[in-house]
């Protein structure tokens, strides 16, 4: 009788137990950093339908759901999907189908690079990317001599590795209608001896551009489906291209609904294009994988090509200031178009003349707004007394790897004194509370492990220099993981639904080989990605 009355007691106790609910997927056995307001760390969730619905314990979670698969990260760091918040993703993808001249250590080898290429592609206009003659033993701009006797009937275009400077042989020239007398808006055609050197700088190249072979719709795809494999390995899920045209953005648009492409993507409208115009006028774009409501402007060059806009003459080269690309008054209209609109101004500013210009214009368009977080791009080179334009509503959206790529040259660009405002991450971070951090790819490389690296330990990757780049404007642990996470979603309107693992949020996040925010800060390049999930899918997973 007793048996019978506890197993009688047994089955109700089973049959009153609650149903266990469905769930699509258990991450467990995991060192998670949630990145959420209090900056926990947890050690598994669920996910069901693309999102984060239970944050615990292995166990209670198991309990709890079925699910339909799980992965067991055995121990490996996870963060929240990693977002780049300034990169070219389509130029990386036509990048990739181009010479890469990148790490060259000599214009004779640029040559030889490009002559390699000829012979196996056979290109009817051969287009290269990537060179620094800051890199090289005599750090002069090249001239096009060698390219014109190589390549006496084709066109070749060289950019440099920052995308502000060309050089092109006598052929290009041709086909672009270039003489040593063209003058461009905000751009400059180098002349030695009455003749172009082939150097083109800024404005000067879209004459070049514009005489490239047309891009064909299968051209656009391939190019964007080749440098979203590449960022996938790399454990991003969300990259903000700075500066595209309706085409691609379009293509981007059908790639996603088609499902081969599963980044995410934040897209810059270039701006003064008939690009700019439709989008101004059709209104913001958003769906869960592209979101278009911000405008990319340049307002100067860069300072590898001497480019960037200073205030007083560049100190290894005086009298000369740079170049403007869109001077104050031009940019004050812009202001006023974009803000009407509704949309986000995202402003290329590297020298400090540019960035008190943008600083300016930003402010006085701003002031009737209550939350519109424009960005200043690169914020490179800062006068001190103007961080304080910097605000909740003025975001600096830097690129920590340019510091450590620049600091062998930089000061020689702008002297002592104004470098001490240059690469000031920890300044400008105090001065809005937020920043976005990114690539600004292919110009840098892709790996966000090396943003992580550059923005805490000031160090490139040969460990140089041995106590870091002007370490007091390093960032901490915690706040170069939020910039390249949370506050870079927050810069892109999007802190509700990505950036950390919270309940509700998109399932994107990313498995790391080790703990990034404990190992010796040297052992961060060599950080790998093990895998990388999208809407709570696998979209990567290293075969290692």
């Amino acid at each position: 009788m007793k048996h019978f009355l506890y197993f009688s007691f047994l089955l109700v106790c089973i049959s009153c137990a609650p149903e266990k609910m469905t769930a699509d997927l258990l991450v467990k056995n995991a060192n998670i950093y949630t990145v959420n307001n209090g900056f926990e760390k947890a050690a598994a969730f669920v996910v069901k339908d693309g999102k984060i619905l239970e944050i615990g314990l292995k166990p209670e979670l198991e309990l709890k759901y079925n699910f339909k698969e799980s992965f067991d990260a055995k121990g490996k760091t996870i963060v929240p999907g990693l977002i780049d918040a300034h990169a070219h993703l389509f130029g990386l993808g036509l990048n990739l189908q181009d010479v890469d001249l990148v790490d060259t250590k000599s214009f004779d080898e640029v040559v030889e690079r490009v002559v390699a290429f000829q012979k196996k592609h056979n290109k009817a206009y051969i287009i290269g990317r990537g060179w620094d003659q800051n890199d090289w033993d005599i750090k002069e701009f090249p001239t096009r001599e060698k390219l014109d006797s190589l390549f006496p009937n084709t066109p070749v275009s060289l950019r440099r590795i920052d995308g502000h400077a060309m050089l092109v042989n006598k052929k290009a020239l041709e086909l672009a209608g270039i003489t040593a007398t063209t003058k461009v808006p905000g751009g400059e055609v180098i002349v030695k001896d009455g003749e172009p050197t082939g150097v083109l700088i800024d404005g000067a190249m879209q004459l070049v551009s514009a005489t490239f072979p047309k891009l064909t719709k299968q051209d656009i795809a391939e190019a964007l489906l080749d440098a979203q494999q590449l960022c996938l390995e790399m454990g991003l899920t969300t990259v903000n291209d700075a500066g595209l045209s309706r085409e691609v953005i379009e293509t981007i648009d059908s790639l996603q609904k088609a499902g081969t492409m599963q980044l995410r993507v934040y897209a810059m409208v270039s701006a003064g294009t008939p690009s700019m115009d439709h989008y101004l006028s059709a209104g913001k774009f958003k769906t869960d994988r592209l979101n278009v409501r911000s405008v990319k402007v340049y307002g100067d060059g860069a300072l590898g090509s001497r480019g960037a806009a200073m205030r007083e003459p560049y100190s290894d080269q005086p009298g000369h200031y740079g170049l403007v690309i869109t001077n104050e008054a031009q940019l004050r209209t812009l202001a006023d178009r974009i803000a009407a609109a509704g949309f986000q101004m995202n402003t290329h500013a590297i020298g400090d003349s540019a960035n008190v210009s943008v600083l300016r214009v930003y402010t006085e368009a701003l002031k009737d707004q209550k939350d519109p977080r424009w960005k200043v791009e690169h914020a490179q080179i800062v006068t001190p007394s103007d961080y304080a334009y910097f605000s909740e509503k003025i975001i600096p959206s830097i690129q920590p790897t340019h510091a450590t790529s620049d600091m062998y040259w930089a000061e020689d660009r702008v002297g002592p004194e104004r470098i001490k405002g240059a690469y000031a991450y920890k300044s400008l971070l105090e001065q809005s509370g937020t920043i976005a951090l990114g690539t600004d790819f292919p110009v840098e490389r892709v790996n966000p492990m090396y943003t992580f690296y550059a923005a805490v330990a000031r160090k490139d990757l040969k460990h140089f220099p041995e106590n870091g780049y002007r370490m007091e404007e390093a960032l901490t642990r915690e706040q170069t993981l939020k910039g390249m996470t949370l506050w870079a979603a927050y810069s892109n309107f999007e802190e509700s639904e990505k950036g950390s693992i919270e309940l509700g949020k998109y399932a994107d996040f990313t498995v790391l080989d080790a703990d990034i925010m404990t190992i010796p800060a040297d052992s961060i390049p060599k950080v790998k990605v093990n895998a990388t999930f999208i809407n709570g899918k696998k979209v990567y997973e290293s075969q290692m």
